[in-house]
């Protein structure tokens, strides 16, 4: 009989991800503060209403193209396949790079300052879980070094 180990000991990735959904629960729930002024409210509004939509799109896109891959988990699946192609064509890690365009932009949208702070501690936390997701697909994925030399991190053509 095969042990598995109880997901709380965290041997998959469970910690990052509940502190991913503390974060994002953050970014979403918190009360707006230090609020900017009405003059250039509608133009922040208008821009973090399109940085949403950019957001959420290229993470939706990037669930799709990972297909039956899909985990919240950073250690791939044991079926897994290494995707380049669609979003992952661009970044290795879409999915995180829309969940922080996304956050900037509801942080634009509300027009808080504490949004804002909360957007760039994700983008903080989101970059060190690719570090240790990169490390377990590079361990599982022969082509995964190539791949990384080619494709930006989280954002399209930015970083």
């Amino acid at each position: 009989m095969t042990s598995r180990a109880a997901w709380w000991q965290g041997h998959r990735g469970e910690w990052w991800v509940v502190g991913q959904g503390v974060l994002m629960a953050a970014v979403v729930f918190a009360p707006p503060a230090c609020r900017w002024a009405a003059p250039a409210r509608a133009f922040w509004v208008a821009a973090g209403v399109a940085l949403v939509a950019v957001g959420l799109g290229l993470a939706a896109r990037a669930m799709r193209d990972l297909g039956p891959n899909l985990s919240p988990l950073p250690r791939p699946r044991r079926d897994a396949v290494l995707v380049t192609t669609g979003a992952f064509a661009h970044t290795r890690h879409p999915i995180y790079g829309g969940m922080i365009i996304a956050a900037v932009g509801w942080a634009l949208w509300r027009g808080s300052g504490l949004h804002l702070l909360l957007a760039a501690v994700l983008a903080v936390y989101m970059s060190a879980k690719a570090s240790h997701e990169e490390e377990l697909l590079r361990a599982r994925f022969d082509a995964y070094a190539a791949y990384r030399e080619r494709t930006r991190r989280l954002i399209p053509w930015i970083y």
